[in-house]
């Protein structure tokens, strides 16, 4: 039986296959061309991450026995006409949900700290102006005492709670549904402790939130807009690692130009692969290419995941 992991799989989630007999195929086919290449080769099982989409007529037009999404989110996929076809449709939910929290700290400490300035500035300017950057980019924040809004309380949220927890912040967090969680930190030498956090309004997360980090599936709208970044504190910092098109991106501009937004970090966007240039070139924005849950550690977690769930559907 032939598995085709079009966007790539870890080697520990490759050999967990192979040592269950499957066939893995991990040459990346291009979206026009998957239909032929399932068909002609065969292919029951396959494997994507965000780049390949699995709509309708590609579900029509194949024999997929199973669709596995390597991560969280699934609008990639038609996920309820696939299983309305007798198609399984898997993902790994929690695999990647560490590395995800870990990058927003990243991202946040870049911002906070103005790295994500430097380090454009020290290689044109490092050698020529070393104490006017020096000077320009001292003017900096601690994290310690201030307030992480979160909004969406899954498994990223509860993740990057304990992060900031962790750093000694206060904790805000929305979801669409009122919900409660207790919120373990275990720590190196084997000592544990339980916090018990409530959502709170979606008001009170942008009004009262130094930043605000969003982890949600993909929208109709903006969860973020005009009127929300109206709200929000002077100084705010957003952060997006969830899905573009869930914060307008002009309003955020705006925001930033207008100096109601000190920084936002971007690690998705409404016109990924090809973000607007207005974002790429703003200083105060601190960007990556949409590589939030991408760690050797994370992948491994979402192979052998994979690989689990589709020995167990395949009996083996």
């Amino acid at each position: 039986m032939k598995i085709l992991a079009n966007d790539g799989i870890s080697k520990a989630g490759e050999n967990a296959l192979l040592e269950k007999g499957f066939e893995v195929l991990t040459i990346h086919v291009a979206q026009d061309q998957l239909e032929n290449y399932i068909n002609q080769n065969g292919v029951e099982v396959l494997l994507v991450r965000s780049a390949t989409k699995v709509r309708k007529e590609l579900i029509d037009s194949t024999n997929l026995k199973v669709i596995g999404r390597g991560g969280v989110g699934m609008d990639n996929i038609d996920v309820e006409y696939a299983r309305s076809k007798g198609i399984q449709v898997i993902n790994t939910p929690a695999s990647s949900s560490a590395s995800v929290a870990e990058f927003v700290m990243a991202h946040l400490f870049s911002i906070v700290r103005n790295l994500h300035q430097a380090n454009r500035s020290m290689p044109l300017e490092g050698d020529s102006n070393f104490n006017g950057l020096k000077k320009a980019y001292a003017k900096a924040i601690e994290l310690r005492g201030k307030t992480m809004g979160v909004i969406g309380f899954g498994k990223i949220g509860v993740e990057v709670i304990r992060e900031a927890i962790g750093l000694g912040m206060n904790i805000l967090v929305y979801d669409k549904f009122p919900v409660t969680h207790d919120i373990e930190l275990e720590f190196f030498d084997g000592q544990k402790l339980n916090f018990t956090i409530a959502s709170v309004d979606f008001d009170e997360v942008i009004t009262k939130s130094d930043f605000i980090t969003l982890h949600v599936p993909a929208q109709d709208g903006y969860i973020l807009g005009e009127n929300e970044f109206a709200k929000m504190k002077d100084g705010v910092v957003v952060i997006n690692t969830a899905r573009g098109g869930v914060v307008d991106e002009k309003a955020l501009v705006d925001a930033i130009e207008e100096g109601k937004v000190a920084g936002a970090a971007l690690d998705v966007f409404e016109n990924e692969p090809n973000p607007e240039m207005g974002l790429l070139m703003n200083e105060s924005i601190s960007l990556s290419p949409h590589i939030a849950g991408s760690t050797n550690e994370a992948q491994d977690r979402i192979g052998t995941e994979l690989a689990t769930q589709i020995a167990d559907i395949y009996g083996k």
